[in-house]
């Protein structure tokens, strides 16, 4: 073979090489995925306390550390605002199971009392999910799933 035919080669495996090497770094490097979201909310009548049940699938390729989930009014100052990862700081955890691979299944219930549906606001409400990988990557869906409360 020609010297210039080997040094073509040569270029091209280290191109490609180096290409194969960015793109499976990049790879690692994915923000926590959300996906599967799904939500019910019952509304409490004379004998028994409502709830709201949130499940969702977070795929995260460092692991999953935590995964908050917030129920708002479609009508409230986020909806002018917009919800950001800092106001999700202090709400409360989703409980959460491996389901396969780099994946959890998260449940997020809470009792509703009628005391509290009486004093909250009717129609849409969204629920906003941050997910937090151990690397410390972060994905905020302020609309995963809906609900109407009636």
């Amino acid at each position: 073979m020609s010297r210039r035919v080997v040094l073509s080669v040569a270029a091209g495996v280290a191109v490609l090489g180096g290409a194969g090497a960015y793109a499976l770094a990049y790879a690692g490097e994915q923000p926590p995925a959300i996906a599967h979201s799904a939500a019910r909310y019952t509304t409490p009548d004379e004998d028994r306390s409502g709830s709201l049940t949130f499940t969702t699938d977070v795929t995260a390729s460092s692991g999953v550390k935590d995964v908050k989930v917030l129920a708002w009014p479609a009508n409230s100052s986020f909806a002018k605002q917009g919800l950001t990862a800092k106001d999700m700081a202090a709400v409360e955890s989703a409980h959460c199971k491996p389901s396969g691979g780099d994946t959890v299944r998260c449940t997020y219930k809470v009792a509703v009392t009628r005391d509290e549906a009486d004093t909250s606001p009717r129609g849409l409400w969204h629920i906003a999910v941050l997910a937090t990988a151990k690397d410390g990557d972060t994905t905020l869906d302020t609309k995963a799933a809906d609900i109407t409360v009636d």
